[in-house]
C-alpha cells in the first residue's frame, strides 16, 4: 500500500534535470520497455516500466534504497522501443546517480552487487593486464605496487577478473546473474573453469 506521506510529488521534476531523464512524465505504461527488457526475464522484481511509473507517483525513498535500481544492466533495449521517447535505462541511471550522491549506497554495497570488481592486494602482482584490457581505464597501479579499480570508472563488466593471470581479482554475482541461476561470484578460476578452459 502507498503511503501518501511518504511520496515526493517534486521527485520527477528533480530526475529531469538530469540527462536522459528530461521525458519521464510521458510514459503511459504500455509495457514496451518491459518487453524488450532481458534483465524483466530472470529477475523476478525488475520492471522498467514499474519503475518510471514509481518516479512518477513520487516514490522516491522506496526507489533510492531499493536494490532493484542496481538489477538494470543498463544494455538500453528498453529506449529504441518506448513509442513516448521516455528513456528507462536513463532514469535508472539517474536514481543510481541520487542514491550514490546521498549516500544510501556505499563503494562496499556496489560490490556486493556485482556492480564493481575487486582486487586482492595480497595476490596481484601488478602485471598490467587488467590496465591494458580495461575498456574503462578503471584499473591502475597504486604506489604500494598492486593494481586498484576505481569504484567510479568499473563497468564490472568482468574482462579483467577472467584476463587477470593472478587470479587476483573478484566481481560478485549481479542481480541479474543471481535472477538467470548463476549465483556464484566471479572469479577468474571459477569463470574458467565454468567456461571450460584452464
Amino acid at each position: 500500500m502507498i503511503n501518501a506521506a511518504k511520496l515526493n510529488p517534486d521527485f520527477s521534476k528533480e530526475l529531469e534535470d538530469l540527462e536522459g531523464c528530461e521525458t519521464v512524465l510521458g510514459c503511459f505504461r504500455c509495457g514496451a520497455c518491459s518487453a524488450a527488457c532481458p534483465v524483466s526475464k530472470v529477475v523476478e522484481d525488475f520492471d522498467p516500466r514499474r519503475i518510471v511509473h514509481m518516479v512518477g507517483l513520487g516514490l522516491e525513498d522506496y526507489l533510492l534504497n531499493s536494490d532493484i535500481i542496481w538489477a538494470c544492466s543498463q544494455c538500453q533495449s528498453c529506449i529504441p522501443v518506448c513509442p513516448q521517447g521516455v528513456r528507462p535505462a536513463d532514469v535508472i541511471k539517474g536514481l543510481r546517480k541520487k542514491a550514490l550522491e546521498r549516500k544510501i549506497v556505499d563503494e562496499r554495497r556496489l560490490k556486493e552487487l556485482g556492480l564493481i570488481a575487486e582486487v586482492d592486494p595480497g595476490k596481484c602482482v601488478a602485471c598490467l593486464t587488467c590496465v591494458r584490457l580495461c575498456p574503462f581505464a578503471a584499473p591502475r597501479i597504486v604506489s604500494e605496487g598492486y593494481a586498484y579499480i576505481e569504484p567510479e570508472l568499473c563497468h564490472g563488466c568482468g574482462i579483467c577478473v577472467l584476463e587477470c593471470p593472478a587470479e587476483a581479482i573478484h566481481l560478485s554475482a549481479s542481480l541479474e546473474q543471481r535472477g538467470a541461476g548463476h549465483p556464484f561470484s566471479m572469479d577468474s578460476r571459477e569463470q574458467k573453469a565454468s567456461n571450460g578452459s584452464s
